[in-house]
């Protein structure tokens, strides 16, 4: 990983850690696979820190350009998945 994650310096340290937590999550979607329940808990903790559509669309996009990986994708993919599945972004 080259890059850093998009953060607000307003978030609290905790909240921070949360929110890299996420992208980190939606990494592992796409590297290795992930539980569905794993990324989803990820998911709800930072939208209790990113509330909004549109900076969770900033933020998400932000990642997205420097990363490759769709946070988007990976969310439809986990809602449409059984529960117990494995979310693997994998080709």
């Amino acid at each position: 990983m080259d890059y850093q994650y998009p953060i607000d310096y307003s978030w609290s340290t905790d909240e921070t850690i949360a929110v890299i937590h996420f992208f980190e999550s939606v990494e592992q979607a796409y590297e290795k696979g992930i539980s569905k329940e794993q990324f989803m808990d990820t998911y709800r903790r930072f939208k209790e820190i990113v509330p909004g559509k549109a900076e969770e669309k900033k933020l998400t996009g932000e990642f997205e350009e420097i990363s490759g990986y769709s946070s988007y994708k990976v969310l439809q993919k986990a809602k449409s998945a059984e529960e117990g599945a494995r979310l693997s972004m994998q080709s």
